[in-house]
């Protein structure tokens, strides 16, 4: 597998090298959807301008980026270019090995089940078999470097690919049972950008799993590993922070990072939810739904926990959708963290086909009766539903943001509603999306438990849905 990864990366490498020689690099690093606030690297480079100069990068309002990092790149930047695509590299590298760690542990899993007979006995064709499982973490790696979001990303020098990066060794830490360096990872990553916070529930979830700990509040060793989970997470946090107030001899990066990631200030337009909202707020009603919007990223942290504690690394999946959704100033390279995840679970939409024929049959059946009446409610429906459909939703949305804000910046035949409407419908298809996950997963979990044909009492087909 050594080789076809040599090769995914070489083309990666050989495309963002294209990419920064050409004369797109300008346009991509200036587009709203690839750069936030946050993240953008002008605004890194007028940080380090005035670091040079003797003056805090946080005097102003222009930097918004934590101390280590502007710390690495006044180190690097002559190498800028050359070290982000080394960070792209690396996020792959570690997706890999932890999705190939991740399978082995879903194998074993999968085979004590059966040896148990914990699975009903006619879902033989809902085992994901090791040919199945074999090329997923080369997929996931793929999905990565050469997804366009990443690409577009790594050229506009955006530093959401460091976030990425350390989220990615942080799920690799995890996943390899490393409770310190999980701890560390997560709390870098807490540290970057805030969100990742949400992160630790399933973290933890796994960890606990990993040492068949019971996952049960009157257990004295859950409670135990889940206060020193905690504790090497904060004192990594505390470590960090201190070291960055060393660093700078102040505490002015706490309100112009964190601050400004919670209190929203700048409503540049991006892909996210907030900026038109609070825009045509009126301004003695915005800290109530910043509050509001904000709790959006936590909310579902705990609902998941307990729906999902058995499938901690599903839920860090949906985890991570939601915070590149619901985040205050997200971009491409977010979304583009999570999509790699998707083919782990392609195992959900591989019975496209068998619908197709199924419903096939019965139309043939329906034709040569005389319109008898076919029931479908016995197929094994933890199909994604939509997947087609958002599919295209997605892609047509990337192509349509810069269009939209050609015609309202530079044309004036439009406005910003127009803009907002399609960020609006992208992050309803993103919502949607990893709905059709959710939903197709908890079904697949449910057929192999009970079996796919499902009865009621009396005897007539019955229908699962999700309530």
């Amino acid at each position: 597998m050594a080789a076809p990864l040599v090769l995914v990366v070489l083309a990666a490498v050989t495309v963002r090298a294209a990419l920064y020689r050409s004369s797109l690099a300008v346009f991509i690093a200036e587009r709203v959807e690839v750069a936030s606030p946050l993240n953008a690297w002008k605004r890194v480079v007028e940080g380090l301008a005035l670091l040079d100069l003797g003056v805090s990068p946080y005097s102003g309002a222009i930097f918004h980026e934590t101390p280590l990092i502007i710390y690495l790149f006044h180190f690097l930047i002559e190498y800028a270019e050359l070290v982000f695509m080394i960070t792209d590299v690396l996020t792959a590298v570690a997706l890999y090995l932890a999705i190939q760690d991740f399978n082995k542990v879903v194998f074993k899993k999968q085979k004590l089940l059966i040896e148990l007979d914990k699975y009903a006995p006619d879902v033989a064709e809902l085992i994901q078999t090791p040919m199945e499982m074999h090329y997923i973490p080369l997929k996931v790696a793929l999905f990565y470097l050469l997804n366009p979001y990443t690409v577009m990303s790594c050229v506009a020098k955006s530093t959401c690919a460091i976030n990425n990066s350390v989220i990615a060794f942080f799920i690799l830490a995890t996943i390899k049972g490393s409770a310190f360096l999980s701890a560390v990872f997560l709390a870098l990553a807490t540290y970057q950008s805030l969100y990742p916070l949400t992160l630790f529930a399933p973290a933890l979830l796994y960890l606990l799993q990993r040492q068949f700990i019971p996952i049960k509040l009157k257990s004295k060793s859950f409670w135990l590993y889940t206060m020193q989970y905690a504790s090497l997470y904060l004192c990594s946090l505390v470590v960090i922070i201190c070291l960055s107030f060393f660093l700078l001899n102040s505490w002015d990066f706490i309100p112009s990072v964190y601050g400004f990631i919670l209190s929203v200030p700048d409503l540049t337009p991006n892909i996210g939810l907030f900026w038109y909202f609070f825009a045509e707020m009126f301004e003695h009603f915005s800290l109530f739904f910043v509050c509001v919007f904000q709790i959006n990223v936590f909310f579902y942290t705990i609902p998941l926990a307990i729906k999902l504690k058995e499938h901690p690394v599903f839920f860090m999946f949906v985890q991570l959708a939601i915070i590149s959704i619901f985040k205050s100033y997200p971009t491409v390279g977010d979304v583009a963290l999570y999509m790699a995840f998707l083919p782990v679970w392609s195992h959900l939409y591989r019975y496209y086909l068998f619908y197709e024929n199924l419903l096939q049959s019965c139309i043939l059946q329906m034709l040569h009766s005389h319109l008898r009446l076919c029931n479908l409610n016995s197929a094994p429906a933890f199909v994604l539903r939509n997947i087609f459909i958002l599919s295209c939703v997605l892609i047509f949305c990337s192509f349509l943001f810069p269009v939209l804000w050609h015609l309202w910046i530079y044309a004036g035949s439009a406005n910003s509603n127009f803009y907002y409407a399609i960020t609006l419908t992208f992050n309803i298809g993103q919502i949607l999306l990893i709905s059709d996950y959710f939903y197709a997963f908890l079904r697949r979990e449910y057929y192999l438990t009970h079996g796919l044909h499902l009865t009621r009492q009396d005897g007539t087909e019955a229908m699962l849905v999700l309530k």
